[in-house]
């Protein structure tokens, strides 16, 4: 005998609360209901249902098994949910969130490519540095830039990002060069609004961690507008790779005191459930997970 049929069959007697309702079902004849019941009871030799001309109820043993049965009977259904989604065509509309800067950065340039492979897929892509409620907005996927995702939502790590002091030759060369997180409070500061830690800066060195009040001269929301504020010498910034690596590597910006370092975070690709993804979105998040594979900032 089929076990899973076995374990089927008394489920739904359970669920419908009558061996004919049950055949019913299942489209099975009420004596093969009542048989695979029946081998199913002697091959685990106890009894799981009683059984009156009025009614039927469980045994305490039925009770245990009949939960059970139904946790492995929907972790079936899952499974092939899951494998037919995966075999499924990736279509339908996209919604996405994602930060401003990263969005415009890193994520506009590989929305034509994902499209070119995905042609069935129509992308509705927001910008916003605000954290959205991803089922209240009713978004798909986004994008979270943070050291732990939420919990309530699953994660797929993308890349990581470091976060960086630095500040132009120009501004150094008129103002100095801090050699410890100490020498911050003396010098012009431009802060992103956002940091957890508002104007406080906390590093790490060969010592151990260590923090400076630093006192800027302006705060902004926009990481775009610390870079610009660097770029154009105004002071010394805290900003992430994704941001300015490129500016490092050119030397229009200079990484400051690297032996002291900020913290790293990653990038994660953040939706709301493990259950049933649909194709869409699992081919978002394989895509993007191979577009940042090898990221080198």
């Amino acid at each position: 005998m089929d076990r899973f049929l076995e374990m089927q069959t008394f489920a739904a007697v359970v669920d419908a609360g009558s061996f004919v309702k049950a055949a019913e079902a299942l489209g099975l004849s009420k004596a093969a209901v009542s048989r695979y019941v029946g081998e199913l009871e002697a091959r685990l030799g106890v009894r799981l249902l009683q059984r009156t001309t009025r009614r039927l109820s469980l045994t305490e043993e039925g009770q245990v098994f009949h939960a059970r049965s139904k946790e492995l009977l929907a972790s079936v259904d899952e499974a092939e949910m899951e494998v037919s989604s995966r075999s499924a065509a990736a279509s339908g509309l996209l919604r996405i969130n994602a930060p401003v800067t990263f969005g415009i950065l890193h994520l506009a340039p590989l929305w034509g490519v994902f499209r070119s492979q995905y042609p069935k897929v129509s992308l509705d892509v927001t910008l916003s540095d605000r954290v959205v409620d991803l089922l209240e907005d009713g978004y798909d996927l986004a994008i979270r830039i943070a050291t732990l995702p939420s919990s309530t939502l699953i994660s797929k790590r993308l890349a990581s990002t470091r976060i960086v002091l630095c500040a132009s030759p120009q501004y150094l060369a008129a103002h100095g060069t801090p050699q410890q997180p100490a020498d911050l409070a003396q010098h012009e500061v431009i802060a992103y609004s956002y940091w957890a830690s508002k104007d406080e800066w906390h590093f790490t060195g060969l010592d151990g961690p260590v923090s400076v009040k630093t006192n800027p001269r302006m705060h902004t929301n926009s990481g775009d507008t610390c870079r610009a504020a660097a770029l154009a010498h105004q002071g010394i910034v805290l900003q992430p790779t994704f941001l300015v690596g490129a500016d490092l590597a050119a030397g229009t910006l200079v990484e400051l005191m690297p032996q002291y370092r900020s913290i790293e975070i990653g990038i994660y690709a953040v939706y709301p459930t493990r259950k049933h993804v649909s194709p869409k979105v699992r081919a978002l998040v394989e895509f993007l997970a191979g577009q940042f594979g090898s990221a080198g900032w």
